[in-house]
């Protein structure tokens, strides 16, 4: 099997239906499909049970959280690839896994761009993923795991770190980075990411987790080093943000631009009357 697609729901019957829609409309079949939902009470189930046909491994019961769930699915998961695509997710057209799937990979993990929508499947914002990904991405960002293909290899190492609830997936990338993983983006967009998540928020809950994950999973000199980078990064937009300071740049840019065509100018002249200057 190409690929395992996981998805993991609670209580959002309307969300997962529009997944399931999703994916059995792609015209990529060579997928299992494994359903973790955490005994949902909103009608969740009776959903799967309507489409049990179409999963290769599905339960409903209680867990200890996504990251628990996500564990949970890739341990019934045989494909040489992993997606995990939540409820409330959609594949961005019917033949997104088909692009993706045309060539073959020697990478370890492949990420996409992604398409941020709100609970009804409107457009919020789109955000297209950099080619080249660097330890510093990760203090403001992150993959999105829902447009993110993991080689199943990876899983025999690795596992989600349920000790984290809010920034496991960022814990992650941190580690499959640190550690020579093969990363690449393929330009295209893979999933209508449904805001409104755990981590859509930068909560303080949310920003202590961050910290500590950073302790535990980013060696102390590169801490060092990232501090560093952070805190230039800040001052840096606050600069970049004051009105005086962007005033003051335009006109710095258009002193030095005029400045530059003027000794263009000058030199242009020295070098005709050079030329017209006759031998002695």
């Amino acid at each position: 099997m190409k690929l395992s697609i996981i998805t993991v729901n609670l209580n959002n019957r309307d969300g997962l239906k529009r997944t399931i829609e999703s994916v059995v409309s792609q015209t990529f079949t060579d997928y299992e499909w494994i359903v973790i939902d955490g005994g949902s009470t909103d009608g969740s189930r009776e959903l799967i049970e309507q489409y049990a046909d179409r999963f290769a491994y599905w339960c409903s019961e209680p867990d200890k959280g996504i990251y628990n769930a996500m564990n949970k699915g890739i341990s019934h998961a045989n494909g040489q690839w992993m997606q995990f695509l939540n409820s409330g997710d959609s594949l961005f057209e019917r033949n997104t896994l088909e692009k993706v799937f045309t060539k073959e990979y020697d990478e370890d993990v492949v990420y996409g761009d992604v398409n941020y929508v709100d609970a009804k499947g409107r457009l919020v914002r789109t955000e297209k993923k950099p080619d080249n990904l660097r330890l510093s991405y990760f203090y403001h960002n992150t993959l999105c795991h829902q447009a993110t293909f993991y080689k199943k290899d990876i899983f025999i190492k690795y596992k989600y770190d349920e000790s984290l609830s809010i920034c496991a997936d960022i814990a992650l990338n941190i580690s499959l980075l640190l550690n020579n993983y093969r990363l690449k983006h393929i330009p295209l967009y893979i999933v209508n990411f449904e805001e409104g998540g755990i981590g859509a928020v930068f909560t303080p809950k949310h920003n202590e987790e961050r910290e500590s994950m950073y302790a535990k999973y980013i060696p102390e000199y590169l801490q060092v080093d990232m501090r560093e980078l952070r805190e230039y990064e800040k001052e840096r937009v606050y600069i970049n943000s004051h009105k005086i300071y962007s005033l003051i740049y335009r006109l710095s840019n258009l002193k030095i631009k005029i400045a530059s065509k003027l000794v263009i100018f000058i030199e242009k002249i020295k070098i005709q009357i050079k030329r017209q200057t006759p031998l002695r």
